[in-house]
C-alpha cells in the first residue's frame, strides 16, 4: 500500500478542505492542484498545524 493513499477514499475532499483551512491559518497561500513552489518550511507549517488541530480535537473528545 502506498504511504500517501487514504484509508477512507471518501474522506479525500474533507482532508483537502482541512489542509486549505490549516494553510490559511498559518498564512500560506495554497492553490488548487500543484503547489510544488512551496518551501519546505511552508509545507511543514501546514502539516504541523494540521497535526496540532487533530491532537486538540482528540484531547477534547477524551473529556
Amino acid at each position: 500500500m502506498k504511504s500517501n493513499s487514504s484509508m477512507v477514499p471518501e474522506a479525500k475532499e474533507a482532508m483537502n478542505r482541512f489542509k486549505m483551512e490549516s494553510a490559511s491559518e498559518v498564512g500560506v497561500n495554497l492553490k488548487q492542484g500543484y503547489n510544488g513552489d512551496l518551501t519546505s518550511r511552508q509545507a511543514g507549517s501546514i502539516g504541523g498545524q494540521m497535526v496540532k488541530k487533530m491532537i486538540e480535537s482528540y484531547e477534547k473528545s477524551m473529556k
